[in-house]
């Protein structure tokens, strides 16, 4: 009887840090990621999109009702639970004009628009 015990005993403690490795590891391959975003171009831009690569829809607009004047720069959050870092962009100005770009955000980095 005490050597099945200590078999089940084993077996649990072996069992349980394995599955708290698990769920650390896929908390951190969906954590959202910030970078900043610089307008550099002329125009004032009114949208901005992202996406991941493999997705094929853009998101809803990030900056909403906001813009971004020539020169600002702004904080963007991705919250799309994706363990990818590489997403497409698409700005859009107010002189119409649409801007598409891509890039690697890991978090921290800098995205800049030029005319």
């Amino acid at each position: 009887m005490i050597r099945s015990l200590t078999r089940v005993a084993l077996v649990a403690a072996i069992a349980i840090p394995s599955l708290g490795l698990s769920a650390s590891s896929a908390k951190a391959q969906t954590e959202s990621v910030s970078f900043t975003l610089v307008n550099g171009t002329t125009s004032t831009m009114t949208h901005f999109y992202s996406s991941p690569t493999t997705d094929t829809h853009w998101g809803e607009d990030i900056l909403d009702q906001d813009v971004l004047y020539s020169g600002e720069s702004a904080t963007i959050t991705i919250d799309d639970g994706e363990d990818s870092c590489e997403y497409h962009f698409k700005a859009v100005f107010d002189d119409g004009t649409e801007s598409l770009g891509s890039g690697t955000i890991c978090g921290g980095e800098t995205y800049t628009y030029t005319d």
